[in-house]
């Protein structure tokens, strides 16, 4: 079985589950699962994880999003997208300036409103569902952070940015965010993601691309390791003595290690094999298992 990641290159029109399926096909497995959901409108980088890389799902590295937006001045709607009703429509004019002025107060720590269209889940039910029924309903704003935004274009109704940003920060409310400081409102035209768990388009495939490697049996080209995620934690190496209670996910004392490792969390390897990842427990003085990928296969 293959396990690692893929980056797909995402296309207009699947949503994330889409992308899942058909690479269950592809790759004959039922072990995917995806990172970060997708609106079928947006494309870009999706990370998927195969077979034992589905149990990092939920400890990936908090590395920031890239998107790149197009936003549609003069227009909101209900979705906060160009794929919703319109709602009201204002024909006058901004200039670059203002545009500029605007996007820059949306830089740094703020608080943003998650749209009624989400998935976030309120007594049970999803915002999306309650919204379909025509229900809207007060939500909590979110600590979010803008790192940067940086303005590609403006084509005025139309303007392109680049947004680098947390996790759980919604592009398109921004993008009305933004309308909304400027009087005229907004909505989003276009999103693309462009980075996501420190990769970007560069290392993207659609999904024609990744069936044609498999048809050419070359997808260990493409499939990256479930390691590769956690390289920001320093590698351990266990003594020959610990190679049994190490497979079998016991904790390890410090000697266990072939060097003395740092009291933090450790990518444990059996010589070149990566195992999973060890937390240092200071109250005990020795490295429990935070998350095994040990496969004997």
């Amino acid at each position: 079985m293959n396990n690692g990641f893929i980056i797909v290159n995402k296309e207009r029109g699947f949503t994330s589950f889409d992308v899942c399926a058909k690479l269950r096909g592809i790759l004959k497995t039922k072990k995917i699962g995806h990172t970060g959901t997708l609106d079928p409108d947006a494309t870009g980088v999706l990370l998927v994880c195969v077979g034992n890389a589905t149990k990092a799902v939920d400890i990936l590295p908090s590395e920031n999003k890239e998107y790149r937006a197009v936003i549609h001045f003069g227009i909101t709607t209900d979705t906060e997208d160009i794929s919703g009703e319109v709602l009201n429509r204002c024909d006058d004019m901004v200039t670059g300036e203002e545009i500029k002025a605007a996007v820059q107060a949306f830089i740094g720590d703020i608080k943003q409103i998650p749209p009624m269209y989400s998935a976030i889940k309120v007594g049970g039910k999803k915002l999306y569902e309650l919204a379909r029924e025509g229900k809207i309903i007060e939500r909590k704003p979110r600590d979010i952070t803008i790192h940067d935004i940086r303005i590609e274009s403006i084509d005025y109704p139309f303007a392109t940015i680049t947004v680098s940003c947390s996790k759980g920060t919604y592009i398109r409310t921004l993008c009305k965010d933004i309308g909304e400081k400027l009087n005229v409102g907004a909505c989003m035209e276009s999103l693309e993601r462009t980075k996501a768990c420190g990769f970007d388009l560069n290392n993207a495939l659609t999904l024609s691309e990744i069936e044609k490697k498999a048809h050419e049996g070359k997808l260990d080209d493409i499939i990256i390791p479930t390691e590769e995620l956690f390289k920001e934690y320093n590698v351990a190496y266990v003594k020959e003595s610990a190679v049994i209670p190490a497979q079998n996910g016991n904790r390890l004392k410090r000697g266990d290690f072939e060097e003395t490792p740092e009291k933090n969390r450790l990518r444990v390897h059996i010589k070149e094999q990566f195992i999973g990842i060890y937390e240092y427990d200071k109250d005990r003085n020795d490295y429990k298992p935070f998350k095994m990928f040990f496969n004997q296969e």
